[in-house]
């Protein structure tokens, strides 16, 4: 899903499930909602809305709720249930937390960069650093920092109050050095562990799959938005070799991309999958790279502060349209004969679905545990009731390092199915040199996936452990399932003209 409050007070939502407008009404994380039909993680929808002019951000939960009640019959009710948790505790003794001062800057947490490379032999450490929060505010701020470890929310049971100035210092997932389970416990004398504990969630009722129909007139009710275009920009060549840096894509449309090549320039604006193929672009295009930093002109909502990041799809017309200018670019998309992945049938050795299971794929970094040994950090799919058709075309969401296009199903399998893939998210062929390094570096070769639990159903298993496996591997070995590499006709960006230096600014 993208969107949120955008220009000129219109208000849009794409590609959302019912869960995601759901979240996003009420608040809450994806996992805390709970009942519903198979199709509540499936379906997909776009919202695009009207703002009443002054409308406040705190407005826009309680709109987005009564939209969804009054065209989609949505009825809801609070609950308790015991969701998979991270849930910190104290420890023994007494916690080694700072109360927090008045003056010390706004609240919330923001991570530390280091100044230069990390000294030779020594494991990069990530810092964060949190100012007047509560315990919860700081559970909800690991769980984003150290993702490849907490796959599951984090939740406050200290039952200590008040708010707290925080400073926490851990190594990424894949390393032998301090996990966020030890730097918790060592530097705050707190307890993060895994388990199910008692947690709110919203309980769908009724939902139909089918809005109502728009009212007549729409279009004309609705004005278009203002034109998609940047208040400044500064596009320059950039020192040849130099490292890419920058913000990419950043709350209150701003872009600042560094040292980045025109090619991926390109395929950010035209939201293409990676190391997708060009036709018509010239070789120069992979190497010649630029710096380019510009900034949205702000006008009604976007100038109240509390206003949401722009909404990407804008961002990116706006991007198309300044290298279409700046380069005097000119491109289309066309069906062409591209190499293309088919997913096909080995020796299948899946469950059969739980059809009470809502339809869809969790996927990101497999579940990690305090105890669980170091070592390359593990990828994971967890599919529920699925088709094989269904699954197909998630593929490449999935695993988007391996699949530049979504393959086609050619299985021949019937019904549905519940399953968890997981694989390594490096192929092993680009791990040479000891691998990635950073928040998921890569220490040892080898690490047991430990069982996944996805909201709403039953936790289906891994048939067996990985051990740096491949997508491929993984889809043998785990489902009897292969890729095969087969031409077939897909839309591509063609370039039809491009200049090699843009305008001057």
């Amino acid at each position: 899903m993208t969107g949120g409050l955008g220009r000129g007070g219109r208000y849009q939502l794409r590609q959302a499930t019912m869960v995601d407008l759901i979240r996003t009404a009420y608040g809450i994380n994806a996992d805390n909602v709970v009942g519903g039909p198979a199709w509540l993680e499936s379906d997909r929808f776009d919202i695009f809305a009207q703002a009443p002019p002054n409308t406040s951000m705190d407005a826009i939960p309680g709109m987005l709720q009564a939209l969804l009640a009054d065209r989609f019959g949505l009825v809801l009710h609070k609950d308790t249930k015991p969701l998979p948790s991270f849930v910190l505790s104290a420890g023994k003794g007494k916690p080694n937390l700072k109360e927090a001062v008045e003056g010390g800057g706004a609240p919330g947490c923001s991570p530390e960069f280091p100044q230069g490379p990390p000294p030779a032999g020594t494991i990069p450490m990530l810092t964060v650093n949190c100012h007047s929060v509560t315990l919860q505010a700081f559970g909800d701020a690991i769980h984003n920092f150290a993702g490849g470890y907490l796959t599951s929310p984090v939740v406050d049971a200290t039952g200590l109050k008040g708010n707290w100035d925080i400073t926490i210092r851990w190594n990424g997932r894949g390393t032998n050095g301090v996990s966020i389970f030890e730097a918790v416990e060592k530097q705050l004398n707190l307890k993060l562990e895994f388990q199910k504990y008692p947690s709110a969630v919203m309980v769908v009722d009724k939902v139909n799959e089918q809005p109502t129909p728009n009212p007549p007139g729409l279009s004309t009710k609705m004005p278009p938005p203002p034109p998609a275009e940047f208040e400044v920009a500064d596009i320059k060549p950039a020192q040849p070799g130099s490292p890419q840096r920058g913000g990419g894509f950043m709350p209150g449309g701003r872009i600042d991309l560094r040292g980045f090549p025109l090619k991926q320039m390109i395929a950010a604006a035209w939201e293409l999958p990676p190391n997708a193929d060009i036709p018509g672009a010239p070789k120069w295009m992979d190497t010649a790279q630029f710096d380019l930093i510009a900034k949205v002109a702000t006008a009604g909502p976007i100038t109240n502060p509390n206003a949401p990041p722009i909404a990407i799809d804008d961002l990116r017309a706006m991007l198309r349209h300044l290298l279409e200018e700046r380069f005097k670019l000119k491109a289309h998309f066309e069906d062409r004969p591209m190499n293309a992945y088919t997913l096909v049938a080995a020796k299948p050795k899946m469950k059969k679905a739980d059809p009470e299971n809502r339809t869809g794929c969790k996927s990101g970094p497999a579940p990690m545990v305090k105890d669980a040994p170091p070592g390359l950090p593990m990828f994971q799919a967890v599919c529920q009731n699925i088709t094989m058709a269904e699954f197909a075309s998630r593929l490449q969401q999935i695993a988007p390092v391996y699949l530049t296009y979504a393959p086609t199903d050619a299985t021949g399998i019937e019904g549905r199915y519940d399953f968890t893939l997981a694989f390594s998210p490096i192929p092993p062929n680009m791990m040479g040199g000891g691998g990635r390094r950073g928040g998921d570096g890569v220490a040892s070769p080898t690490i047991n996936a430990p069982p996944a639990t996805a909201g709403g159903g039953a936790t289906p298993e891994a048939s067996e452990p990985v051990a740096a496996l491949s997508l491929f591997d993984a889809l043998t070995r785990q489902l009897g399932l292969k890729l095969e590499m087969q031409k077939r006709s897909l839309p591509v960006l063609v370039i039809d003209h491009i200049e090699e230096k843009p305008t001057d600014n």
